[in-house]
């Protein structure tokens, strides 16, 4: 291994190619303009290089998670497991897997890689377990990969595909040769599968996106492995070496037991200049650590109470994740100047906050405690003109980090007072007019409740209600560039005094009170004066018709479907329920584009429940979960986790052929796949269940005025449903003389199906 110093950075480097690769364990965000001192570096290090998997008394709360290798045989190829097991820094400079092989020979240490690989090579995909992707666009994956986000944490690349290495960039040159044909694409469309840690987050890619990504990624693809008759013995003395080198410490497996014993000595016993913090670790695991690691690691592990405070923990999490790529908070993070030019807007003329994602500082105090966990676990958005991508990092490695937020960012409580009945019309006009283009002219530079601006197409302002807490709008409407310096938008308060003095006689806090309540309004909000421009309305012809964006009929993640014919229906995906179907005209959407707006049934839908559709009950009499309701009296959802809380989590979904939708969402343990088809007027909803052992989940498709007609055949004034097979139903009264109609789907391990048909009766 060839190694030289980089003048001004103090770190070991090694030449990959033409590359220039970093050589110690790379943790993105360390190599930005993080907060973190020496001893809050070594707590990030043992958490990201995994102390606790084989040392007692470490917290592994936050501990990254490793890769899952219960199906490792059928993604990666025998090849690359055996050179990188051989020599993990070499064949992956950069990689935080340390080398277990340091006190062996070199032909002990090829044996033992060799025999690791073909014990990992046995751990296939079950059949049937993954549907392949067709072969990507490379010049479509170049342009994804330098704008969608993907250059916060690894190098970009010239024109002829070679990386340019920054100092925070964690090299991909190693992915050429790693994946079997196709793998690359299914890991870039679900890299929480195998990686739930998130630290390759989720950048909720399509599939044709995640093919064209791993073409360009992957170049011209090499042949796949020639089938080898597996050799039992060389299996078998892969199996005993994974147990002895303690793998199952770190790294899942169908049919390996996971290690409870620690095979290092306990945190506090043991010498801080031997074994992996020697720069000769001799047979402890030796990760190739900098001098400069080294020290930060003995500097947290000398520290008599690690536990950091709320916000320092917050700068931990941050760095941790390399939230700072992207974002500032106070006087941390940011692009780095060596990618700035990458991140880009559909809406240049908007400025830097079209393109750079948004501040974090004072977040938990800006964005309501709903919105704030629909951003972090759901990816919402508000800026579709924005090409960077808000990243999917999975529950774990966001646990607790909205309630730090709220706990550490505060503002002085502001009191945007609701209108009384009699001042109500006098409010409404004065921010009727404040809006328009004779006013403030807001919508010259915003989106106004879906419909495009006449100029600039900023964030849609009708958002800032369900978004933003009121002392946060309150002081940034005061002062722009205070929170966001360099902002294009003009300061209308300067001084806390409006600037314009026709209106509401020229009171800022009315004013400020009267657009708060405007906002509340949302969809009843009339349009501003100079809004010209109407919504565009979707027309489903020879194939159905797929789009995404928030709905009154179907929330935040609303995705409508519709079919030739005229049969429509809406999903619900926050929360995995069915929410309208309706016949005629499709639906009219806020802007162009799949995906970047709202869109809302054009005919009369017929509505259902919002609740979660699929739970565990304790048994039947239990209640059913429902939803909390928010009102301009009580804006907060106190339970801003509700589907997860019920076990739902949404899974994506797949377009066949047909261009009809399947949706894949998870109850508990159970996935399900839902279908849904057009047979006439008549819906027709297959519904997959996959169930890794036999239990009983309950199903809730019908509320309202219902009327039995048999055993499978339900009805209510607008609607009937039809089950297939008959199934256990209950009916039961929940007020105002309406009922729910509960089904119970004992699944039996593996597969089960269910089939629905809804026929409306208007």
């Amino acid at each position: 291994m060839k190694f030289f110093a980089l003048v001004g950075f103090g770190l070991e480097f090694i030449l990959v190619g033409s590359s220039i690769c970093l050589a110690e364990p790379v943790i993105p965000g360390l190599h930005g303009k993080h907060p973190l001192d020496e001893a809050q570096q070594g707590q990030l290090l043992i958490r990201e290089l995994r102390c606790a998997a084989c040392h007692e008394g470490f917290d592994s709360l936050h501990m990254k998670s490793a890769p899952n290798f219960s199906d490792i045989g059928s993604r990666l190829t025998s090849d690359f497991l055996e050179r990188f097991i051989a020599d993990p820094a070499a064949v992956h400079p950069g990689t935080t897997m340390p080398d277990l092989l340091g006190s062996v020979s070199k032909e002990e240490r090829e044996q033992i890689a060799k025999a690791l690989a073909a014990f990992l090579g046995t751990l296939e995909k079950k059949e049937g377990n993954a549907e392949s992707l067709e072969e990507g666009d490379a010049d479509a994956g170049r342009t994804l990969f330098h704008e969608v986000g993907c250059v916060a944490c690894h190098s970009p690349r010239d024109e002829n595909g070679s990386e340019i290495q920054g100092d925070m960039a964690l090299s991909l040159a190693h992915v050429k040769g790693k994946f079997q044909p196709g793998e690359l694409a299914a890991f870039l469309l679900e890299p929480l599968k195998t990686r739930p840690s998130g630290r390759m987050p989720d950048m909720k890619l399509t599939r044709e996106e995640a093919a064209a990504l791993a073409k360009f990624l992957e170049g011209e693809a090499a042949p796949a492995d020639e089938a080898k008759k597996p050799d039992a013995d060389l299996i078998a003395e892969g199996k005993q070496a994974f147990s002895q080198f303690h793998c199952a410490s770190c790294h899942e497996a169908d049919g390996v037991e996971h290690s409870a014993d620690f095979p290092g000595p306990p945190k506090g016993k043991f010498d801080l200049e031997a074994g992996c913090l020697s720069p000769d670790s001799g047979a402890a695991p030796d990760f190739d650590l900098s001098d400069s690691q080294r020290d930060a690691i003995r500097s947290a592990l000398r520290v008599a109470d690690p536990e950091a405070a709320e916000a320092a923990e917050i700068d931990l999490r941050l760095t941790q994740l390399n939230c700072i790529a992207c974002h500032v908070r106070d006087d941390f993070g940011g692009v780095a100047e060596n990618v700035d030019p990458f991140f880009r807007s559909t809406e240049e003329g908007l400025g830097n906050e079209s393109r750079i994602p948004p501040p974090l500082t004072l977040v938990g105090a800006k964005l309501k405690p709903e919105w704030l966990n629909g951003v972090l676990h759901d990816s919402l958005t508000v800026r579709p003109y924005m090409k960077t991508r808000m990243p999917g990092y999975g529950d774990s490695a966001l646990t607790g980090l909205p309630e730090l937020f709220a706990k550490t960012d505060h503002l002085d409580p502001v009191e945007l007072p609701e209108p009384d009945r009699e001042n109500r019309p006098m409010v409404r006009n004065g921010a009727h007019l404040l809006m328009g283009d004779k006013g403030l002219n807001c919508i010259a530079c915003h989106n106004h409740n879906g419909k495009e601006s006449p100029g600039l197409k900023g964030l849609d302002l009708m958002t800032s209600f369900q978004r933003l807490q009121p002392a946060w709008f309150s002081n940034y409407m005061k002062n722009p560039a205070a929170f966001r310096p360099g902002i294009v938008m003009p300061n209308y308060f300067p001084d806390g005094k409006a600037v314009q003095t026709d209106i509401l006689e020229g009171d800022a806090d009315r004013q400020l009170a009267a657009l708060w309540h405007y906002f509340s309004l949302g969809r009843s909000a009339r349009d501003p004066s100079g809004l010209r421009s109407e919504p565009s309305k979707l027309v489903v012809k020879d194939k159905p018709r797929t789009y995404r964006g928030r709905s009154r009929v179907a929330g935040y993640r609303g995705i409508a479907v519709g079919f030739p014919g005229g049969l429509n229906y809406a999903f619900n995906a926050q929360n995995g329920a069915l929410s309208a179907i309706w016949t005629g005209e499709f639906v009219s959407v806020g802007w162009q584009g799949q995906g970047s707006g709202n869109f809302n049934p054009i005919g009369r839908p017929v509505q259902f429940a919002q609740d979660v559709a699929f739970v565990k009950l304790q048994n039947e009499s239990a209640s059913w979960p429902l939803r909390s309701q928010t009102s301009k009296e009580k804006p907060i959802n106190p339970d801003p986790l509700y589907p997860k809380n019920h076990g739902y989590a949404f899974l994506g979904y797949s377009v066949d052929e047909a261009d009809v939708p399947t949706f894949r969402y998870r109850c508990g343990e159970v996935e399900i796949e839902d279908r849904s088809d057009a047979d006439g007027k008549i819906l027709v909803r297959k519904i997959r269940f996959s169930a890794p052992e036999a239990e009983t989940i309950w199903f809730r498709p019908l509320t309202g005025k219902i009327e039995t007609e048999s055993e499978t055949v339900f009805k209510t004034p607008e609607l009937k449903i039809s089950l297939e097979p008959k199934k256990k139903t209950i009916l039961r009264p929940i007020g105002d003389g309406e009922q729910e109609l509960l089904i119970e789907l004992p699944l039996v391990e593996g597969e089960s199906n269910f089939t629905i048909r809804y026929e409306l009766r208007r």
